[in-house]
C-alpha cells in the first residue's frame, strides 16, 4: 500500500470538499436537490470547519498558505533550450 503524504492528502480532500460545498450552494440557490449530506466524521469536519474557514480567508493569506505547502503548485518551469531546426527552405 502506498502511503499518501499529508500535503497530497490535504489537497485532494480540500478540492473534493470545496467542490461539494459549491455544489450544495448552487443546488440551494436554484432549488435543486443537493449532493448527499455528510455522513462520516471526515465529511462533517471538512464541511463544517475547513470549507467555511477557507472561504473567509482573504486571497493574499490563501496564496501564502498555498505557497508554504509543498506540492505541484510550487514547481517552477524552466524554459527549454531552443535549437535551430535548419533552414526553412
Amino acid at each position: 500500500m502506498n502511503a499518501v503524504r499529508f500535503p497530497a492528502w490535504l489537497r485532494a480532500n480540500a478540492e473534493h470538499y470545496l467542490l461539494v460545498a459549491a455544489q450544495q450552494r448552487v443546488a440551494r440557490r436554484h432549488g435543486m436537490p443537493a449532493p448527499s449530506p455528510p455522513v462520516t466524521l471526515k465529511d462533517r469536519g471538512f464541511l463544517t470547519f475547513f470549507v467555511p474557514i477557507y472561504r473567509r480567508l482573504p486571497w493574499g493569506l490563501r496564496r501564502t498558505v498555498l505557497q508554504l505547502m509543498p506540492g505541484s503548485h510550487r514547481r517552477t518551469w524552466v524554459p527549454r533550450e531552443r535549437k535551430p531546426l535548419g533552414p526553412a527552405v
